[in-house]
């Protein structure tokens, strides 16, 4: 495996339109259903892992490009390859999205980990929490690794969102009826 370079920041204003692109292309929209509510992702706080892009053939040169320089540094472009989106309330912050488009690198644990850095630092959040639905076996084991527990099943819960929003499929990963909303935590 190898490691893929990237800087974790916080979402701009001016990464909006990316964001409503990417949601609209792996979730069919930026709306987000979650425990009976809807979201629209690209509205909301989150993370962005980006690695630096090499340089077109006829502008390589012989100095190598300094990590720490990247983000000063606007003539090196930036490529997107990670997205986490999140909503606080009441002292909770629930992890809305989670998309790695380079997936097992470490994006996705790193976004991840930028969110439980931040979550400590904002000394009244306490929880972090998720739903997943039934389905999605790779994000079970995903969470699980990364210290989120499964608390509750929602059972049935998708009929529900369904109603919401009407995109999300029957049939989900592996072939398996989607029909409920699995919820992990983790404790700051």
């Amino acid at each position: 495996m190898n490691q893929v370079s990237y800087v974790i920041r916080p979402l701009e204003r001016e990464d909006r339109e990316w964001v409503a692109h990417l949601l609209d292309q792996r979730w069919g929209s930026t709306q987000m259903v979650s425990r009976g509510r809807a979201l629209y992702g690209h509205l909301l706080p989150g993370f962005v892992a980006e690695r630096p892009l090499p340089p077109p053939e006829d502008e390589l040169s012989e100095a190598p490009v300094d990590d720490d320089e990247t983000e000063e540094n606007p003539a090196v472009k930036m490529e997107k390859i990670g997205l986490l989106t999140y909503n606080v309330e009441d002292g909770e912050c629930e992890i809305v999205t989670l998309d790695s488009l380079q997936e097992r690198q470490g994006v996705g644990t790193a976004l991840v980990d930028a969110l439980k850095a931040a979550a400590k630092e904002a000394a009244e959040i306490k929880r972090i929490w998720l739903v997943t639905t039934n389905d999605n076996l790779a994000a079970l084991k995903f969470w699980q690794k990364r210290d989120f527990e499964l608390v509750t099943v929602h059972r049935n819960a998708i009929v529900q969102a369904r109603r919401l929003k009407p995109q999300i499929p029957i049939i989900g990963m592996e072939g398996i009826p989607i029909r409920d909303e699995l919820e992990l935590e983790y404790h700051t």
